[in-house]
C-alpha cells in the first residue's frame, strides 16, 4: 500500500500546482451531480458529503457545489453516468480510470488516445480490476504513536506514517463514520476519499519508467470526462 500511495501523493501534489481551476471544478461539479442522485441532503448522503468537501477544499464556490447539487432535478441538464475503463501503462502497470461523461462515445476513444500515445492500452473489462480493491483512504496531519492508536481505535483497517502525515485505511462503508471520529478526536484530515488500492503492487525501480508513467498519467489526467486515475505503481527508486 505505501507504494501505492507515495504516487499518489506525487500526482495529487502535481495536480495541485498545474491543474486549470475550471478543469477542476467542472469534476468535482460532476462527482456532485451524480453523488446528489442518492440523495440531496449531505448528512444522509455519506457520498454527497465527500464530495462537497472535496470541493470547498479546492476552493470550489458555494453556488458552484448548489448548482451541481440542482443539476438533480434539472430535466435539461446533461445526464451524466459514471463509467470506469482499465488498461496497463509502462512496465506493466495496471490502471483503472474512473470518468463522469454525458457522452460514453466521446469519453472512451479519448481514454484510449491517451493510453496509446503514451505506451499504454486499454485493457477487457475486469482483467485489471482484480488487482485492486476498493478502500476508505483518509490523510491526517499528524505523526507518533499516539495517533496512530487513535486512528486504529477509531476502526481503520490500517495506518502507515509516511511523509509526514498517517494513511489511513478503512473498508469503504466505513470512510465517513471513521472520518468523523478522527475529527472529534481533533485530528486534522487533509483528504479523505474511495480510491482503489491494488493488492500487489507492482515494482517500477527505473527513472526511464517512472517518466513514461508519469506521461500516460498526465494524458489521462488532461481528459475532460476523467475523474481520478489509480495505478499499482510501487515507485522505488
Amino acid at each position: 500500500m505505501a507504494g501505492h500511495n507515495k504516487w499518489s501523493k506525487i500526482k495529487r501534489d502535481k495536480g495541485v500546482n498545474d491543474a486549470k481551476r475550471g478543469a477542476v471544478f467542472t469534476r468535482i461539479g460532476n462527482q456532485i451531480a451524480i453523488a446528489a442522485r442518492s440523495g440531496t441532503d449531505p448528512d444522509m448522503n455519506p457520498a454527497l458529503a465527500m464530495a462537497i468537501e472535496k470541493a470547498r477544499q479546492a476552493n470550489m464556490p458555494k453556488e458552484n457545489i448548489q448548482r451541481s447539487i440542482d443539476r438533480v432535478a434539472d430535466k435539461a441538464a446533461a445526464a451524466l453516468e459514471e463509467i470506469t475503463y482499465e488498461g496497463y501503462g509502462p512496465g506493466g502497470i495496471g490502471i483503472i480510470i474512473e470518468t463522469a461523461t454525458d457522452n460514453r462515445n466521446r469519453t472512451l476513444p479519448e481514454v484510449k488516445t491517451a493510453l496509446v500515445k503514451n505506451g499504454g492500452r486499454i485493457a477487457d473489462a475486469g482483467s485489471v480490476m482484480f488487482q485492486f480493491a476498493r478502500k476508505g483512504v483518509i490523510r491526517v496531519a499528524t505523526s507518533g504513536e499516539d495517533a496512530l492508536l487513535t486512528i486504529l481505535d477509531a476502526g481503520a483497517e490500517d495506518a502507515i506514517e509516511e511523509d509526514g502525515e498517517i494513511v489511513v485505511y478503512t473498508d469503504q462503508k466505513d470512510l465517513m463514520s471513521v472520518r468523523k471520529l478522527l475529527l472529534d478526536a481533533g485530528l486534522t484530515i487533509e483528504d479523505a476519499e474511495l480510491q482503489y488500492i491494488a493488492n500487489t503492487p507492482t515494482v517500477v525501480s527505473d527513472q526511464e519508467t517512472v517518466d513514461k508513467i508519469e506521461k500516460v498519467l498526465d494524458a489521462l489526467d488532461d481528459v475532460d470526462d476523467v475523474v481520478n486515475v489509480h495505478t499499482n505503481a510501487d515507485i522505488q527508486l
